[in-house]
């Protein structure tokens, strides 16, 4: 049994968090310091401060560079270190600290979406294959040495919260069954080549726009991409809407225009048209395109 600590924030973290709790001495958690949230901005604590608390696990939340050397510094020695969507780089101080260095969890088959959104990055993309790889980091951006890694096919029609939980699983059950052999000196982890390698930037404001003059394919893409959070936005009779689902249609709608047909509300691109599965009207929940289209007062609009 190894003695480890581990860094993880969001709910992605936790299936990794419980799998190493099931095999291992986690000596600590570090997650990012609470954040305010909603539209009170009260300061609420990240999800892997929460379960490690539910697992009697003890947690730090440093908010500087100081801290986190501090903590681990207080706490150590540690055999290794698990990383997984902390969200900070890490100093050579806290890279060094452990035996055997720290392992990332990382939801994408490097050196393809290096950075901060591998997941939404991939769908954006369109491309057919995704993963999970377990790295040993080093002081680069994703850039350490490869200890394994897994594949598949990226399921037809999800969105990232779904394939994020998807690869958080796998991630958990690949990292607990290659601990062992790492820790044993008989996997050696391989560098990486910068060849192929893209950088998953983090999602910004620009991102999140939907443009009618792109073909549906790629329309399709940017909304499960951005699904559920932060969502696509479209704007809709001159008011922006978030768009949570959409799919391809055959209907013929004009570029610019919305339309109801069958009930269905259909988005004209300029080159085809999508439909508008579920979307969020500002100020309102989120509705499925069918009861959206039957409150409007007309069977059609502007799109922008």
């Amino acid at each position: 049994m190894a003695r480890v600590v581990f860094l993880g924030t969001p709910e992605a973290a936790i299936p990794t968090l419980e799998s190493l709790a099931e095999h291992h001495d986690i000596a600590l958690v570090v997650t990012q310091p609470d954040r305010p949230r909603g539209r009170s901005r009260t300061p609420m604590p990240p999800p892997v401060k929460e379960h490690a608390a539910s697992l009697g696990l003890e947690v730090a939340q440093p908010g500087s560079r100081v801290e986190l050397e501090e903590a681990i510094g207080e706490h150590g020695p540690f055999d290794v270190g698990v990383v997984v969507a902390y969200g900070r780089l890490l100093p050579p101080q806290v890279l060094d600290a452990p035996e055997h260095g720290l392992l990332n969890v990382h939801f994408s088959l490097l050196p393809r979406w290096r950075g901060a959104a591998p997941v939404a990055r991939s769908l954006i993309a369109g491309d057919p294959m995704t993963g999970v790889t377990i790295m040993k980091l080093d002081e680069g951006l994703d850039t350490g040495p490869i200890v394994t890694a897994q594949a598949i096919d990226i399921p037809e029609n999800v969105n990232t919260g779904e394939l994020t939980a998807i690869l958080a699983d796998m991630g958990a059950q690949l990292l607990v069954a290659t601990l062992p052999a790492y820790l044993s000196g008989d996997l050696e982890p391989v560098g990486q080549t910068d060849d192929g390698a893209t950088y998953a930037d983090k999602i910004e404001a620009g991102d999140r726009s939907i443009d009618p003059g792109d073909d549906p394919a790629a329309v399709v893409a940017q909304v499960r991409g951005l699904a559920p959070s932060p969502g696509a936005t479209l704007e809709i009779d001159g008011e922006p809407h978030k768009i949570l689902d959409a799919r391809s249609s055959h209907e013929p709608v004009p570029p610019g225009t919305w339309a109801k047909r069958e009930g269905r509300p259909i988005v004209g691109l300029a080159n085809g048209s999508i439909e508008l599965i579920t979307l969020q009207p500002p100020g309102k929940t989120p509705q499925h395109g069918v009861d959206w289209a039957n409150g409007r007062q007309r069977d059609g609009g502007r799109v922008s």
